[in-house]
């Protein structure tokens, strides 16, 4: 007589529920705390400042919802020369960052060798100490009559931004120029790190594939480095020019009265006016704004494909 093996028919789960759905309910699971991080944190504050933007009132009387929009062109129309400026501040800032973070980057990918670790240290390095520290070391560094404004001065440099407006003449500290410059210190990691990652993950074979071909080095750069790199150009840009539009550190400690930018308006009508409906307005404005900007850049860069 031969025996016969059976298989034991599969035990269902103690719950009741097959297996395979339960696993699809794992990413949802994992994705949970996220979403309530953002619903808690994002979301009802950004319920909160628009329902407070459409509201009429005084802080001793109290605010009430009364849908009054016209806040919004009010603040507007009496704040578009500060949105203008803070546009063009940080629009300057994102160039600099860009032109000076991307041969470090650059430096960093594939020239660097062993002291890439290090070079990266140093460039992490601001973020060891306060953003507000940072920003006051450049009153020192710009101060009238010092090593950097005198050599600026033998250069000729501060008649050329004195003509174009930058600078008020011998003078640096409280002009659009420190400005600029504390905005371009502050940020200018947040360039380099997504151009250095990028870079890092183009395949060095198609620069010996480029030089095999008898290009030239700045050919290869035109038609291989920097097309590859452009998602790292566009994160840069990104995380520079967003965060500098809504600034108001650098306008308040290294600038003055006519270097104010909208940042430094809604502090002021949240923290010293308290004319609620008109900052939180102006947030509103500044956000779709950058909005408006962000989506035209990234279908203008034609890439997806962002670090």
């Amino acid at each position: 007589m031969t025996a016969t093996l059976t298989e034991a028919p599969p035990t269902a789960p103690a719950d009741g529920k097959p297996p395979r759905r339960r696993g699809r309910l794992t990413p949802y699971w994992l994705l949970l705390p996220g979403m309530l991080w953002l619903v808690v944190f994002f979301a009802l504050p950004m319920i909160y400042q628009a329902s407070t933007s459409v509201q009429t009132g005084s802080l001793e009387e109290g605010y009430k919802v009364t849908w009054h929009f016209a806040t919004y062109w009010d603040a507007l129309s009496a704040y578009w020369p500060q949105f203008l400026r803070s546009v063009a501040y940080a629009a300057a800032a994102t160039v600099l960052c860009l032109l000076l973070g991307y041969p470090l980057a650059y430096l960093i990918a594939f020239r660097a060798g062993r002291w890439r670790n290090l070079i990266m240290i140093l460039v992490i390095a601001p973020f060891f100490t306060s953003f507000l520290i940072r920003t006051l070391a450049w009153k020192t560094i710009l101060a009238d009559g010092g090593p950097v404004v005198g050599a600026l001065n033998t250069l000729h440099v501060l008649d050329v931004t004195s003509w174009l407006g930058w600078t008020a003449g011998d003078r640096v500290l409280a002009t659009p120029l420190a400005v600029v410059c504390g905005l371009t210190y502050n940020f200018l990691p947040f360039m380099i790190l997504p151009l250095y990652t990028s870079l890092e993950r183009i395949d060095g074979r198609l620069h010996e594939a480029a030089g095999d071909l008898y290009a030239k080095p700045f050919t290869t750069f035109r038609k291989v480095t920097f097309p590859l790199s452009t998602p790292g150009v566009v994160s840069g840009t990104l995380l520079t020019f967003i965060p500098a539009t809504g600034d108001y550190v650098n306008a308040d400690l290294l600038g003055s009265t006519d270097t104010r930018m909208v940042g430094n308006v809604i502090q002021t009508q949240f923290l010293r006016v308290l004319d609620y409906p008109t900052a939180a307005a102006l947030s509103f404005i500044l956000m779709a704004a950058i909005l408006v900007m962000v989506t035209l850049y990234i279908r203008r860069s034609g890439t997806e494909d962002l670090v």
